[in-house]
């Protein structure tokens, strides 16, 4: 399938694309708005678009492992990377640690990563990964960082364009019109 729904495609960021194995994303501001809503008892509540989640399903089944790396805690990243099937690390100070460990694990470069983040704690990360991520909201100081930049922001659909990226230059786009994948 034609990626022409993405923009700022070029040879680089193709090359780079087509060598993913693993994708992960920071959550807030990335995978929601970056907004926090706190109830009177300091319980979170997020909001998670739809179709960042059903790209997150079709990186999966295309053989693309997917974790959800945050340095903040609290369930609510948790229970959204349940229902995803995908691995969620909270509480991460130094996500390029976390990055390391998981291609170790995975038996795969740096160079085979793709790592979506929005703001500072995602610029080390970026500097490591074969390809580094941001929505189109991300703060300035680490947009500059990012190969690529998605036309959605942080929790409007952003997550969607990586993976619809990773899906096309990769060949596991769904190739139907209409209906779901």
């Amino acid at each position: 399938m034609p990626l022409h729904h993405l923009h700022d495609l070029t040879d680089d960021v193709l090359a780079r694309a087509a060598r993913i194995r693993l994708a992960c994303f920071d959550v807030d501001g990335t995978l929601t708005d970056g907004r926090l809503y706190l109830d009177g008892e300091g319980r979170e509540q997020k909001a998670f678009h739809v179709q960042d989640g059903q790209g997150v399903v079709l990186l999966k089944r295309a053989g693309i492992e997917v974790a959800f790396i945050t340095a903040r805690g609290g369930t609510v990243a948790v229970a959204r990377g349940r229902e995803l099937g995908v691995q969620v690390f909270t509480g991460i100070k130094d996500k390029l640690a976390k990055v390391h460990e998981l291609c170790h694990s995975a038996g795969i470069g740096l160079e085979h990563v793709a790592f979506m983040g929005d703001d500072l704690p995602d610029v080390p990360p970026f500097s490591a990964v074969g390809l580094a991520i941001a929505p189109a909201d991300a703060h300035p100081w680490t947009a500059r960082h990012a190969h690529w930049r998605t036309r959605r922001t942080g929790g409007q659909g952003a997550a969607r364009e990586a993976c619809d990226l990773l899906l096309g230059v990769q060949g596991h786009a769904p190739t139907f019109e209409g209906g779901t994948a």
